[in-house]
């Protein structure tokens, strides 16, 4: 007699929730805004001198500053060059800007920590 092989489907568990941890993670336009902000700041501009070099009026800059609109990758371009940087290097900052502030996010552990492996 042949015997017949009995499929049992897999339970898939719902996903764990994560814990709210604090504040939400912050937005790359967030975080290139304050970026661009302190850039223009560092070389003393108004908002009129470095949007004039980029191109755009000084109420759009005012608003990718303050994370309100999310620009074209051209116009990060631009506002870069306005601001006598690279695309690079400002896309280097934003980054390490946002490693920082998630690392001030992540709750450490105290104490001494244990670990235990299974054989």
């Amino acid at each position: 007699m042949a015997e017949h092989a009995t499929l049992v489907p897999l339970r898939r568990e719902p996903p764990a929730e994560q814990p709210s941890s604090g504040p939400p993670e912050p937005l790359w336009r967030e975080v290139l805004g304050q970026r661009l902000r302190t850039l223009r700041l560092d070389q003393q501009e108004t908002l009129a001198e470095t949007a004039g070099r980029a191109g755009i009026s000084p109420q759009y800059l005012s608003e990718i500053e303050r994370g309100r609109k999310e620009p074209s990758s051209e116009m990060i371009a631009a506002l870069a060059g306005a601001l006598g940087t690279t695309l690079t290097v400002l896309t280097g900052q934003v980054s390490s800007d946002l490693r920082r502030q998630q690392a001030a996010r992540v709750p450490r552990a105290s104490g001494p920590v244990m670990l235990s492996l299974a054989a």
